[in-house]
């Protein structure tokens, strides 16, 4: 990794049955390899043990509490990651259940890190998961970027093995959304080491 290389974690936000995220995710993991700036880790949401009740002490108190076995991998990613990209659709007009806990058991992980998005739904494209994860990700002292990937009616963007179909104006927004994460990225890498 040189030393303008970043750690990038593409997060698979939905769990759910059936899901989509996977294949959204693996196309944005590839526009990002493609983007040259990042070493890329794609974690699916889906492969951690991720409990709704949370520890007694507030994050802010124990930032970093003793988590469930199956989330550690999670853990170890996320401490390790430059920046972030959640994938997401719209659930119930908001962000799916499994983000928000994969957040609340977190804190120093996202601390002054840049967060991207991609969302994806039926309608609106993801954009109301997208603003809600603003409002939580600015309560964690990280910066989300304003740039964002979004796939609304994904699923005629797609074929059935996955492969993207659509026009490429969706591969000119994640590439101007990578090189506006790298920037972010790597401002703030180098003032989490110089402070």
């Amino acid at each position: 990794m040189s030393s303008s290389t970043l750690r990038l974690a593409v997060v698979i936000a939905s769990v759910r049955e059936g899901r989509f995220g996977p294949v959204v995710g693996e196309w944005f993991a590839e526009q990002a390899r493609r983007h040259d700036g990042f070493e890329v880790d794609l974690i699916d949401l889906a492969d951690a043990d991720l409990p709704v009740a949370l520890p007694a002490v507030s994050p802010r108190i124990e930032p970093n509490p003793q988590r469930p076995a199956g989330m550690l991998d999670l853990t170890a990613r996320l401490d390790a990651a430059d920046a972030m990209v959640v994938v997401t659709p719209d659930i119930n007009n908001s962000y799916p259940a499994s983000i928000k806990t994969a957040i609340d058991w977190h804190y120093t992980q996202w601390d002054r890190k840049a967060i991207g998005f991609v969302g994806y739904s039926g309608a609106s494209g993801g954009l109301n998961a997208i603003a809600h994860l603003r409002q939580v990700f600015a309560e964690l002292n990280a910066h989300t970027i304003r740039d964002y990937v979004s796939f609304p009616r994904y699923y005629q963007q797609f074929d059935a093995e996955g492969r993207w179909t659509a026009p490429s104006e969706s591969e000119a927004a994640a590439a101007g959304m990578l090189d506006q994460l790298h920037w972010w990225a790597s401002a703030l890498a180098a003032a989490r080491v110089a402070a």
